[in-house]
This record gives structure tokens, sequence and C-alpha cells, in this order.
């Protein structure tokens, strides 16, 4: 479930795991080609949980890249209960526990769940798909919540906000990371516009498929799940990744073919 997802290409592989999470090169990736109008439940991520595993903990679009750039904008976390949406093997808990939060997660891969147990030890972490309600937490019971890189692999994505929402402090803030739209649209091409599902294979051999949508209709689910905007951010990867991989490092700093990230409070009721 995740935020796990691929690019090998080397793309965003190595991020989460809701289902996971995503990036590619045309040389190194092939679209098996557009699919029906869902993504479905299956745990996407689960059959190759251990090796996105060791791919994604120093991985460049990990690592590097949507790593810093979220938990940059979820800001000082010491004392605060943090909920990781779509936990992957916990390579953002672990992070956030390094600093001092208390982090309450989910991933829907059982195989998931049970690495991030495994190595991060503390928290509370469980199987669960983000696309369900959150029923066993109450109504305003984390200070903030992450979701990276892992909408793209629900259906009904402006209910699984609602629940992220939900269960936010009213002075809460989600952060959110997903692939960006301008990114896709460069790599499928087709109309910018349209809201559609792909599934893609990545060179080692992993098969997914998600959601591709544009920036209006992601800001439009934000907006109807009850949230405003406080930030947006087109991240470029740190320094240090420019030594790493440097054509990648050099690609991501001059075009929107990453990520993209929100931070988003909760609206004030509506009238």
């Amino acid at each position: 479930m995740f935020r796990s997802c691929v690019r090998f290409y080397n793309g965003p592989s190595d991020a989460h795991s809701h289902n996971a999470h995503r990036m590619r090169e045309p040389d190194i990736w092939w679209q098996i080609g557009s699919m029906d109008s869902e993504v479905g439940r299956a745990p996407q991520y689960d059959a190759f949980a251990d090796e996105y595993l060791d791919h994604a903990t120093d991985g460049f679009y990990n690592a590097y890249y949507d790593r810093p750039a979220c938990l940059g904008l979820l800001g000082d976390v010491s004392g605060k209960r943090v909920l990781d949406a779509a936990c992957g093997p916990g390579l953002y808990a672990g992070e956030l526990i390094g600093r001092g939060a208390q982090v309450v997660g989910f991933d829907q891969s059982p195989r998931m769940v049970k690495i991030c147990r495994a190595r991060v030890g503390q928290g509370d972490f469980r199987v669960h798909d983000l696309g369900d309600p959150i029923d066993w937490l109450p109504d305003g019971s984390v200070d903030l919540a992450l979701c990276a890189l892992a909408i793209e692999y629900v259906d009904d994505r402006v209910s699984a906000l609602s629940e992220l929402r939900r269960v936010l402090r009213p002075d809460g803030a989600l952060v959110l990371s997903r692939m960006h739209p301008t990114g896709d649209w460069l790599r499928h091409g087709g109309s910018y516009f349209d809201v559609r599902t792909i599934e893609e294979t990545w060179s080692k051999g992993w098969t997914v498929r998600y959601w591709l949508a544009p920036l209006e209709r992601t800001c439009e689910e934000i907006y109807a799940a009850g949230f405003v905007i406080e930030r947006l951010l087109e991240p470029r990867p740190v320094a240090a990744a420019a030594v790493i991989r440097p054509a990648e490092y050099e690609r991501l700093t001059r075009e929107p073919s990453g990520f993209i990230a929100f931070r988003l409070r909760p609206a004030s009721r509506r009238t």
C-alpha cells in the first residue's frame, strides 16, 4: 500500500508504499497499457516488499528527494503524534521516531507492515487499506499525518483524504506527496486532463497500476475532502544527490518530472 513505487529507471521505487511509489525513464521502463477505471485493492507491493526495502533505503528518489521534502514540510515533530498512512517498510516512520515523534502507521501490504515493525521497533503499525475508514483512530487523535507517494493507488481519493482529515486535530496538518502530473503527462502522452489508470512494469519486473490525474483534479479532491493548501512544493533533490546520480539530479533541478508535495490544513467548517 504506500508509498512504495518504483523507478526502475530508478524512479519512485525509491519511495514509500500504499501500494507504493514511482518514476521512470523511457529506456528503462515500459508501459503495459491503459487499464479499466479502477486500481483495485490488491496489495501490489507485497510480492516484492523485501526487494523494495533493499532498493529504497538509500535510493536516490527516496533518501535524496521525496523523504527530505516530506519531512521538511512536516516540520518539528518532537512530542507529536504522527500518522504515517501507507507506511511501507518504515523508512519515513523511522526518521520521524528518530526526531522524537510518536508514530502510528498502516499499510495495505502485510509484508510491508511486518518489515516496518521489525526495523522501526517503536510505534504502532497495522495492516489497513488507505481506501478504508480508519475506524481504529478517534476523531482529532493525531497532530500530523503523512501520506507519501500513495494516493495514486486509491480509487476513492476523496474518501481517503476525508478520513485523514477526520483523525487530524483541528490545528493539525497533512503532508501529501504524489507523482508530478506534468511528469506523468510528459512520459505517457495523451490528454493531460484525462483521469485514467495505467499499468507499468519497471526494470526489476515489478508491475504496478495507478491513477494519472491533472493537478486541477488533485486540488479539487483536496478541497472536497475538507482541506486547504497551505504550501505546494515542487521539490528538487538535496545537494548531496548531485554526486550520487548526476544526470538525474540535473534533470530534476530543471524540469517537473518527479514529485509534487503539499502541506494541507483542515478547512474551517463550511456554511
